[in-house]
């Protein structure tokens, strides 16, 4: 074997070397990244967890969830609704999400609305029941606890339990029905309909009063 062909097969082999460990090089920088990105994703979702175990310690005053009686069980629906339940924030703001009692949980939801209030199905999470005294109006507004649809695509329901204001947001299968809800849901809460200035609920009664 002449001296050029042996210096021809050490550089090849060189080479080969050189590319082996080029693709064991890759292969760590992928396998550090991934772990990585792991660990980060991980710590988000920590973070997350403890902020929702924080602001479910925060409401812990809130009452249990009422539920419906037999009286509005067997009641003539006023109307019924098959939709999406969006989440409940502090009445008037949006970003302020209520957890406690399973409130913070997005699901499919069936609304029954009697004379007695407006009773709540939800599947996979707590229903709950909202008493007709309990009722302090509806709108249509575009955005609940980071949910965000098109304007007025969405139905707010104000209702007060435990001293708490409450907004909850839903959705129908069926949009065009949401102002039929709005009508019938201001008319059982009577003069006790909430309304916003800016980002403050007042009792329209009040303003009633102050205007005579």
């Amino acid at each position: 074997m002449t001296p050029a062909t042996q210096l021809a097969i050490a550089l090849a082999t060189a080479q080969g070397e050189e590319k082996h460990s080029a693709k064991v090089t890759d292969w760590t920088d992928r396998i550090g990244w991934i772990v990585g990105l792991l660990l980060f994703v991980g710590l988000v979702y920590w973070l997350m967890r403890q902020g929702w175990q924080w602001r479910r310690t925060l409401q812990g005053g809130l009452p249990a969830l009422p539920q419906a009686p037999e009286a509005a069980r067997t009641a003539q629906p006023l109307l019924t609704m098959e939709g999406r339940y969006h989440g409940s924030t502090t009445a008037g703001q949006w970003l302020d999400r209520i957890v406690a009692h399973g409130l913070g949980v997005r699901s499919r939801a069936a609304l029954t609305l009697t004379e007695h209030g407006l009773d709540v199905d939800r599947t996979g999470a707590p229903g709950f029941f909202v008493p007709a005294a309990a009722l302090r109006g509806a709108r249509l507004d575009k955005g609940i606890a980071g949910k965000v649809l098109t304007e007025g695509g969405l139905l707010v329901v104000t209702w007060e339990h435990g001293g708490t204001l409450i907004d909850s947001g839903f959705r129908s299968d069926r949009a065009a029905d949401h102002p039929a809800w709005v009508e019938h849901i201001t008319r059982l809460s009577g003069d006790s309909v909430v309304v916003f200035t800016d980002t403050k609920p007042g009792i329209r009664h009040h303003e009633k009063e102050g205007a005579q």
